[in-house]
């Protein structure tokens, strides 16, 4: 199974690509805890995908979005979710 999730939006850095999955790590420097969230959900989120045998990447291009791509094993993912089976 494979999910996109994408945007329209000002994308990210390549320089902060290699961080986005990092714990903690905020490309907006100026975001606090109060302001921001924690930093932690693409970290849990790719954890949790990798503890179901998958991927989450990303791929970015700065002014025209961001696409986020999960990948699951069919093993992974319930007979209901999967669609048309052939």
């Amino acid at each position: 199974m494979v999910i996109d999730v994408a945007d329209s939006g000002s994308g990210i850095a390549p320089e902060d690509l290699p961080y986005v999955f990092d714990r903690f790590w905020r490309a907006e420097k100026s975001r606090s805890r109060s302001t921001g969230g924690s930093g932690l959900g693409l970290a849990i989120a790719r954890k949790l995908t990798e503890a179901h045998g998958g991927t989450l990447t990303v791929a970015s291009t700065p002014a025209r979005g961001t696409v986020f791509t999960v990948r699951l094993p069919a093993d992974a993912v319930p007979a209901g979710l999967r669609g048309s089976e052939t």
